[in-house]
């Protein structure tokens, strides 16, 4: 932008990073700056450069007064620095350094690390250890710096980075370098030339995964911690509790809509386009023909973005770049909306030729306004920062919301069958046989069998009798049908059908409790006469007993039991009111790691968010090119039970641009999740906090950036909210019969094909890898590292009981005398007058519970790296993890794992036979196996029935606690004569092979 008063600007770039400071030299009166200069930092610890930025300031130099002007600047995080070699150039777009500057342009740069010789002796020689030379390059150039040769060198790059590297490796430096060869991505008045920001390495952070990886830290770092923040949020700034959005930050947009045109000739006879420009950025309409030349679309363009005062709306033939007229609009004339006012009425516009001419060009109507993402055009309109979409991929980029489909479980009871003919295979086998009847049932892809029916003393073979209950899923509309078929096993994968059944899946009853259903009998349609001919032989005697119905009562678990975020039940007449409203505005995302390569573009990251609570999914728009977009959409969802959990999931959209240089993937690819738990959100408090995106990658947990939420739960009633504490978890139908853990997990496999299929169909589709990412799909695979994980959860539980047996031995031994003392008189106290121990109990617990709302958790909980074991896990662990099922590897690893887990298993078998010798040696007590000890072990218990009748309850706890608690020197340090009796008893160990 012109900065001198004259048209021009004299431009210099000052770079910073970490206290260091360097400059390029200044360009006199360049508005398209080319510096190609290297700039070289020091950096003092390789793994900690992700967490670092780096600070680029274009300014104009002033020589009147020796100072300068602000031009822009450019935040580079240091997670987007690649290897010296594999550097690519990365175009950003000046930033305003506060609300009221106005900068123009864009900057090129790359970054690189290096270990070179000549950048060590720089850093040591020249800039003193802790400078260096950055080389920058500028906005526009001429065409005569086109052909400027990029500066590169050899590179060694240490395999491995660990504490054995030698302090000269840990020198690094950061460099900055022009890249002459870049075309513009918007042309202005001449060529864009990026400045490329290269930075040089020395020990190599490991990336994997997809294009630049991601951080991997060895150990604990505050980086995966829950940072707080503080968004300008609507609704706080203007002192309201609620509103339409008061979780998002406000985002100005123009808004233009282009409804038709008339009174226009054509120059031959094609289809017309309307053309919205401002700036560089250009909107297009689709193709309509001139006897139905309405568009009625509108175009965003982000308040951002604007670079220009005027917005220019051009009328075209469809395949000509003359216009056929204009209209243009000052954007200090235009009007400012905001809802809930109605919409601007659009209005004809008598549009201009090239000369000026308003007398034969037509009219168009047009409404332009400024909004925010507030307005009901938003969602659906075309936006100036999706500008290089390709057609097809913009449905694919809109915020949507999507409903799962009314998920039912459909129980089929098949009792019996009566008359079974056998069927032509079986007659020309001839032989003797017994029939190996089973009853096969299919809903659409699903497909259960009985058992084989065998034959009893009052059944003939055919009449076989199953009674066995098959559950299947269902979705509303029920559009599938269910068949019932009864088949014959000739021989192993060979059967042949001898009757089946067609029936319509809403034909059948529903219903909502655990009242009994009445089985129907149904024929069977035996068609199926021969091998070769097809001629219908109908069998009337053949017929099937059936019993089903649709379960209503029953809440289809589509989600990871932990992890659900509804448990109402199927039908809507058992839902109850909904006790609350959680409102979320998703804000935006920092730090994001580059997920694909570009042409011209570099590493990037076309970012969307998938929010998933009961049956609402919520999806974002499509960020295009960003690593830290911004969405600021808000969404609500009505609470029916507050221990439910809400789940954010984070991707790469693949569908957004066809030419990509990694290839055209189909799926899109994960980014990161984050769970939050209703129950520990406090009511009516808005949560604004950068919660982590933490994946596992064979290489190790990452962090692939931030995730920016607002979050309030609020309720009306907090009664109502309380008493939900004290119903059942699930529906009534759960605990009244019950479904079996493996039935259960069938049943959700197929719930969660039956939701990704049905999203699947709508426009844009939801992907089939989205929905499992969010349905927790594979939460159930083996893992090595959950099992360890799972096991410290519960030696922590195991912990506190460990705890308190320690302190109980400390005040037993007497190391602390007056404790001991203390504990002592209070326990005779209380076995004296037992009548205070519970109140005692109680009274205790709940001034702990008092003393400990001080410290209460003040933020939600997220993801943790260390109780999820993903800090230390071993690498080959890690690969057993996202090994695929049947395995891929090669039978030496496989080999090397399964005796790893043979010698894993080998403990945990010792320690549940260790358990289950303890619980043996109880029941050994009154099994007279050892008829001595039980002998032993009735006299005393005869004694002891005496002694405790003549002496009170209150005298023997108080002895018994005296004799446990007595000093140490009253001791013998031989075990007890009951222990020593209770190890000799004898258990079932003796009889295993």
């Amino acid at each position: 932008m012109p900065k001198d008063g004259e048209g021009s600007s004299s431009p210099f770039v000052e770079v910073e990073f970490e206290n260091q400071r360097q400059k390029t030299q200044v360009k006199h009166r360049d508005l398209n700056p080319v510096w190609n200069e290297k700039l070289v930092f020091h950096v003092n610890d390789v793994a900690d450069l992700p967490y670092r930025t780096i600070e680029v300031n274009v300014f104009n130099e002033k020589k009147s007064n020796n100072s300068r002007n602000f031009l822009g600047k450019v935040r580079v995080s240091g997670s987007s620095i690649a290897r010296e070699g594999e550097e690519v150039p990365q175009l950003y777009t000046l930033d305003k350094r506060s609300l009221f500057s106005h900068v123009r342009g864009e900057l090129s740069l790359k970054l690189y690390l290096s270990t070179k010789e000549e950048v060590k002796q720089v850093i040591n020689g020249g800039g003193g250890g802790s400078g260096g030379v950055v080389s920058g390059g500028g906005g526009v150039v001429s065409k005569k710096n086109k052909k400027m040769q990029q500066q590169s060198g050899n590179l060694v790059v240490p395999k491995q980075m660990g504490p054995g590297l030698g302090q000269e490796n840990n020198k690094m430096g950061l460099g900055l370098q022009n890249q002459g060869h870049l075309k513009p991505i918007e042309p202005g008045p001449g060529d864009v030339k990026p400045v490329v920001i290269t930075a040089v390495p020395g020990p190599v952070i490991p990336t994997g995964g997809a294009v630049g990886g991601g951080h991997f830290r060895g150990g604990a770092s505050n980086d995966y911690a829950l940072k707080e923040t503080s968004p300008h949020l609507g609704g706080l700034n203007r002192n309201k509790t609620s509103s339409t959005y008061d979780l998002v930050e406000q985002m100005q947009y123009l808004y233009v809509r282009v409804v038709k045109v008339r009174e226009i000739s054509l120059f031959g006879g094609g289809d017309v386009v309307a053309e919205v420009k401002l700036g560089n950025y250009k909107g297009i309409t689709k193709r309509v023909s001139l006897g139905n030349a309405e568009w009625d679309q509108v175009f965003a363009f982000s308040k951002d973005c604007i670079q220009s005062s005027v917005v220019e709306i051009f009328v075209k033939e469809n395949n000509r770049d003359e216009f056929l007229g204009r209209v243009w609009f000052d954007l200090n004339e235009v009007p400012k909306r905001v809802p809930p006012d109605s919409q601007l009425a659009p209005q004809w516009y008598r549009m201009e030729d090239k000369k000026g001419d308003r007398a034969n060009c037509g009219e168009v109507m047009v409404s332009i306004w400024f909004g925010t993402q507030a307005d009901e055009a938003f969602a659906e309109a075309w936006h100036s920062k999706a500008a290089n979409v390709h057609l097809d991929g913009l449905c694919s980029i809109k915020s949507k919301v999507y409903l799962s489909p009314k998920l039912w479980y459909l129980r089929v009871g098949v009792i019996e069958a009566q008359d079974i003919v056998l069927g032509d295979k079986a007659v020309s086998m001839n032989m003797v046989r017994y029939p190996e009847l089973f009853a096969k049932v299919q809903v659409g892809n699903q497909v259960l069998r009985t058992r084989i029916a065998s034959p009893t003393a009052n059944r003939s073979l055919s009449n076989p009798y199953w009674n066995e209950d098959l559950m299947f899923v269902v979705a509303e509309p029920f559009e599938d049908y269910l068949l019932v078929s009864i088949e014959d096993r000739l021989a192993p994968n060979r059967d042949e059908v001898v009757g089946r059944v067609i029936l319509p899946i809403g034909s059948i009853e529903r219903r909502f409790d655990d009242r009994v259903v009445v089985s129907r009998w149904f024929n069977l349609d035996t068609h199926f006469s021969s091998q070769s001919d097809s001629k219908a032989v109908v069998r009337f005697a053949s017929r099937i007993h059936l019993r089903a119905s649709l379960e209503g009562g029953y809440h289809v678990l589509d989600e990871a039991t932990m992890y659900s975020s509804d448990v109402r039940p199927t039908a809507k007449q058992l839902w109850k009111p909904h006790i609350g409203v959680l409102e979320v505005g998703i804000l935006g995302a920092s730090n994001l790691m580059p997920m694909k390569m570009k042409e011209g573009k570099g590493g990037t990251t076309d970012s969307y968010c998938v929010a998933k609570y009961g049956q609402k999914w919520v999806r974002t728009r499509t960020v295009v090119d960003s690593l830290a977009p911004k969405w600021n959409e808000q969404y609500t969802w009505e609470v029916f039970d507050p221990c439910t959990v809400i789940s954010f999931g984070l991707f790469d959209n693949s569908r957004v641009d066809k030419n990509m240089v990694a290839g055209t993937a189909n799926r899109d690819t994960r980014i990161g999740k984050v769970r939050i738990r209703l129950s520990t959100l406090e009511t009516d408090r808005v949560y604004t906090h950068a919660y982590p995106l933490l994946m596992l990658h064979p290489s190790g947990v990452k962090k692939m950036g931030e995730l920016h939420l607002a979050v309030r739960f609020s309720c009306a009633n907090m009664f109502n909210v309380l008493h939900m504490y004290t119903m059942p978890l699930l529906p009534k139908m759960h605990y009244v019969q019950p479904l079996s853990v493996s039935q259960l997990d069938g049943l959700r496999y197929q719930a969660m094909n039956v939701v990704s299929l049905r999203l699947s169909r709508a426009e844009p589709p939801l992907g089939r890898e989205v929905v499992e990412y969010m349905l927790d799909h594979d939460s159930h695979m083996w893992s090595m590292r959950k099992s360890k994980a799972n096991f410290i959860r519960l030696t922590n539980i195991l912990g506190w009981f460990v705890g308190m047996s320690r302190l109980l031995e400390t005040l037993r031994t007497w190391n602390k005398p007056v404790y001991s003392t203390l504990f002592l008189t209070a326990f005779t106290i209380l076995a004296l007058v037992p009548e205070l121990i519970i109140p005692c109990v109680l009274l205790t617990m709940a001034a702990l519970g008092l003393w400990r709302y001080r410290s209460r958790p003040r933020h939600p909980p997220h993801m943790d790296t260390r109780l999820s074991y993903a800090e230390n896990v071993h690498p080959d662990e890690l690969d057993e993890e996202f090994d695929s099922f049947p395995t891929s590897r090669s039978a030496e690893i496989v080999r090397m794992r399964y005796d790893r887990l043979r010698s894993v298993a080998g403990r945990i078998q010792t320690v549940v036979g260790d358990m289950a010798t303890q619980g043996e040696r109880f029941q050994a007590l009154l099994s007279w196996r050892d008829p001595r000890a039980t002998f032993l072990f009735v006299i005393v218990c005869l004694l002891a029935a005496f002694g405790f009748y003549l002496v009170p309850i209150r005298w023997v706890v108080a002895l018994g606690g005296l004799y446990y608690l007595r000093p140490p020197k009253f001791r013998n340090k031989m075990p007890s004569s009951a222990v020593s009796f209770f190890k000799r008893l004898p258990t079932n160990a003796d009889g295993m092979l």
